[in-house]
């Protein structure tokens, strides 16, 4: 092959912490002399490959690129000390090596700041792979849901929003749209904790699966009427992102929209962000989502908008990144604090009975589970009371309630779920068990969707109940979302294991 950088000496760059880490230098490459200037894109030779990754070691594959087999994502190291991410296709993805040379050649043209940019390619034999700078600090997915030593901070998660939208104007401007959903699985942090948007889901005309995942509620609509995918899509996709920083979890576009339009936003927010936010910030926040949300294509905002809406939003912009995501940084490397901790090597906790039901997807067991446990919110309900005029309608209520808790009992699910469902629309108290059996309910309906956003709600009034996490679990592997389930069934186990420990 022609046209190598030949052991790449010289090819990468350093990036240097501005006066404002909001204020860039030009996304794209200016004189090749420029020290700050990304490598040309390179062909690399298998060999050369298969070094880096020490022969494609399973020990090397890094699953927070958010890739699915058959296409895996490495951690490499070339020969000069630098570590790449390789993506390594199917043989099947790409058989014309002509396009996928094209293809490779004109995502590598792009040069930003705000990507995880592709440096390279590889197409010897049947071996398809593409090159990236590699990531060190793990991805939004990471640090907004599963975090351990802290939650994501207000301004850092303004920051992921604005740093987010300038990446796909850059790439609008380029002519370049996404071809695969945009989650927080593919927003990856650098070492100084600047978040990026992958480069791999640029690629275009790949054999490796569908542009969407299959789990419809995060789908824009016209991507389910067309099977195309257009910048009005990515618009769509980065609403459900935008939900994402808002309420630390990944929540159905249609349950959050559902409280937005009751003017139920505060229940949307993440609690761990009280106190960080004004009312004002928030709701311009939630109305950029709902923007971004709409059903009809041509009412969302386009990418220069989405900058322009996030740049007067900002907040402590002096502060550099890594600090606002409590990232340590010793003798220029980097690591977050939750990797430093699993260097600790802790061991995680056994599974429960809970737990176990939850990943044999045994939904009778969960039932006898749930059912046992009863109710961890009566006495709750019982003090509510004491201090409330007893009116028809609260009486009503509560007979809702015990109908459904009968029907439940007696596996009678439709009449359980038409039974919760009064009792929650009464408004006149709210219980989290309620929604964990409506929720189950569900799941034994089929509705696992509906399930999922139960379970949201429960975790809402009771984000301590390891229960709403195991229910989420549950639902999450109902919908075919298995990364997403196994964190959720991570965070339940840690719960309870923290309350026995108590």
């Amino acid at each position: 092959m022609g046209g190598r950088c030949s052991k790449f000496s010289g090819c990468w760059w350093q990036s240097n912490l501005k006066t404002s880490v909001l204020e860039s230098s030009d996304l794209e490459n200016g004189d090749k002399n420029d020290k700050n200037s990304l490598p040309s894109f390179c062909e690399f030779s298998l060999d050369e490959l298969k070094f880096a990754t020490n022969g494609f070691s399973p020990e090397n594959i890094v699953s927070e690129h958010g890739e699915k087999a058959p296409n895996v994502v490495y951690k490499g190291k070339l020969e000069n000390g630098r570590w790449i991410a390789v993506k390594r296709f199917h043989k099947s993805a790409w058989p014309d090596s002509r396009q996928f040379m094209e293809e490779s050649k004109a995502v590598g043209n792009l040069r930003s700041e705000r990507l995880a940019n592709l440096i390279g390619c590889c197409y010897e034999a049947d071996e398809r792979l593409l090159i990236a700078e590699f990531m060190p600090n793990e991805t939004l997915a990471r640090h907004l849901f599963h975090w351990e030593s802290q939650p994501m901070k207000w301004a850092m998660r303004l920051r992921v929003a604005f740093f987010l939208s300038q990446a796909l104007e850059y790439c609008s401007s380029k002519g370049r749209t996404l071809y695969h959903d945009l989650n927080a699985y593919r927003v990856l942090f650098d070492q100084d904790g600047n978040p990026r948007l992958s480069c791999f889901g640029l690629m275009k005309n790949s054999r490796d699966g569908k542009s969407y995942s299959t789990n419809l509620a995060f789908t824009p609509p016209e991507y389910l009427r067309t099977g195309r995918v257009t910048a009005e899509s990515v618009v769509y996709s980065f609403g459900t992102l935008v939900l994402d920083l808002l309420s630390g979890k990944h929540i159905p576009p249609s349950h959050a929209l559902d409280l937005i339009r009751g003017k139920n936003f505060l229940m949307l927010m993440d609690s761990c962000l009280e106190g960080q936010f004004t009312n004002d910030e928030g709701t311009e926040l939630v109305r950029l989502a709902s923007r971004c949300l709409q059903y009809e294509a041509r009412e969302r905002p386009n990418t220069k908008s989405l900058v322009t809406s996030l740049t007067s939003l900002q907040k402590e912009t002096e502060i550099p990144s890594y600090v606002l995501m409590g990232i340590i940084t010793t003798n220029g490397s980097t690591s977050s604090s939750k990797q430093q901790e699993q260097e600790q090597d802790q061991e995680q906790p056994s599974l429960t009975p809970f737990g176990e039901a939850c990943l044999r997807k045994d939904l009778t067991s969960i039932h006898q589970i749930l059912d046992k446990v009863g109710y961890k919110d009566d006495q709750g309900i019982a003090n509510e009371l004491s201090f409330q005029l007893w009116t028809n309608q609260m009486q009503e209520t509560l007979n809702s309630k015990k109908q459904g808790d009968t029907a439940f009992r007696s596996k009678d699910f439709v009449t359980a779920i038409d039974c919760y469902t009064q009792f929650i629309d009464g408004g006149t108290m709210v219980s989290p068990t309620v929604y964990a059996r409506r929720c189950l309910s569900y799941l034994m309906s089929d509705m696992a969707q509906e399930a999922l956003g139960d379970a949201m709600q429960a975790q809402v009034i009771s984000p301590e109940w390891p229960t709403v996490f195991y229910l989420q679990a549950a639902a999450l592997f109902s919908l075919g979302m298995e990364t997403d389930a196994q964190e959720s069934l991570k965070d339940a186990t840690n719960l309870d294991a923290k309350r026995n420990k108590n």
